[in-house]
């Protein structure tokens, strides 16, 4: 079967045929070969779940006559080359669709579909309880939202220690299923190591994960920071060169003194994403909700990270929209006129009234007449408003002349 066309995209013989055959004949009619890749593209736009530009994101720029741009996706060859220009690389973690298309708008390099779901989207006390089942609808929710970072899928614990092949098994299923473009995975022991090599060499791209590796707070004693003695420094720089070694495009230091992070930085040839790490890494990642004050309560500020600084409260602001709807509702201000928009017209409702009437309704009768009286009465104040402020424009410009 020929590929289709990408929706973003016209293939190079549509775009040449339409410059060349102008707007006073309809292209399929000067040339009857481009009828098939047409229909195509028809067919791809019914089958994607790409939003149409003329509903989100297009409506402004066609307004005014702008060319609009696609953004292009981030790639692994594009964080090398940021890597080799030695520009900082920008990663924020995201779960649904809506802070997917946050993150995408704000311009981040990298969204990591992360574990940490478990906790702020589903309210555990850690990472663990979430299944790869569970990670998957996150990833395909958050695909859909961005069209532009390269987006990284964690593989949850319990869905890759016990052998490569399981590894391997359990990174397949994100991409293809979750339709992420590669896949993270923590710790530096020899098992870990031999997992990320084992899921390269199946030719998926694998971002590593040392020092504090939440799934294993088990064997740590808690989240605790790693990398404080010597022989703990030694520790992750070995396990960050190993993962290297073994195929991975990046790796994560989480929540080590920032010259352990620094040695590691200097010692990898492929990019460090700090979380807790300090500014030299060669990127930095914060948790979605961490980052913009999402939660206000006091049992999770006991939890909120020392390193996150949150660059606002949005927590503060829903919780006062949702007190404002709640008292708009009991006071039954809202919804008002202005959120009322759909009309029956008079005819409709008297012959509505009467049929109820008719059939013993009369509660609802009255409850029709009603609402008719009252928006009657609000449209004829809604005259007399404009009357008065007509007046009031004729009178103003016959002063000033």
């Amino acid at each position: 079967m020929m590929p289709l066309p990408s929706v973003c995209h016209q293939s190079a013989q549509v775009q040449h045929a339409t410059r060349i055959a102008g707007t006073a004949t309809p292209v399929t009619t000067k040339m009857p070969w481009l009828q098939p890749l047409f229909r195509q593209q028809a067919a791809w736009r019914l089958l994607s779940n790409a939003a149409e530009t003329t509903v989100y994101g297009g409506g402004s720029a066609a307004a005014n006559g702008q060319p609009q741009q696609e953004a292009r996706r981030v790639t692994l060859a594009t964080l090398r080359g940021k890597y080799r220009r030695g520009e900082p690389i920008t990663m924020v973690t995201a779960y649904d669709y809506s802070s997917a298309v946050h993150v995408d708008s704000a311009g981040m390099d990298l969204i990591l579909v992360g574990d940490s779901a478990s906790m702020v989207a589903h309210g555990h006390d850690n990472t663990l309880p979430i299944s790869l089942d569970l990670i998957l609808h996150h990833c395909r929710a958050v695909v859909r939202g961005a069209q532009r970072p390269l987006i990284v899928g964690d593989l949850p614990f319990g869905s890759y220690e016990s052998s490569p092949a399981r590894a391997v098994e359990s990174a397949v299923r994100i991409i293809k299923e979750g339709g992420v473009h590669a896949v993270k995975l923590e710790g530096g022991a020899p098992s870990r190591v031999s997992a990320a090599k084992a899921i390269v060499d199946a030719g998926i791209a694998v971002m590593g994960h040392v020092g504090l590796t939440p799934q294993a707070i088990s064997a740590l004693g808690g989240f605790r920071a790693q990398g404080k003695t010597i022989d703990s420094a030694l520790k992750v720089v070995e396990a960050a060169l190993a993962l290297q070694d073994a195929g991975c495009f990046a790796v994560v230091l989480e929540c080590v003194p920032a010259p352990v992070a620094a040695a590691a930085t200097a010692a990898l040839h492929i990019p460090t994403i700090g979380i807790g790490a300090g500014p030299l890494c060669s990127g930095q990642v914060l948790v979605y909700h961490d980052l913009l004050g999402m939660f206000q309560s006091p049992d999770h500020s006991k939890v909120t990270p020392k390193f996150c600084k949150q660059f606002t409260n949005v927590g503060a602001i829903i919780s006062e929209a949702l007190t404002e709807y709640k008292h708009e509702v009991e006071a039954r201000a809202f919804p008002g006129p202005r959120y009322t928009p759909y009309k029956i017209s008079a005819p409709d409702a008297q012959g509505f009234a009467k049929l109820l009437q008719n059939i013993g309704l009369n509660r609802a009768a009255d409850a029709v007449a009603a609402v008719a009286d009252n928006e009657r009465n609000i449209a004829a104040d809604g005259n007399k408003e404009a009357e008065i402020n007509g007046s009031n424009g004729t009178l103003s410009t016959q002063v000033a002349v």
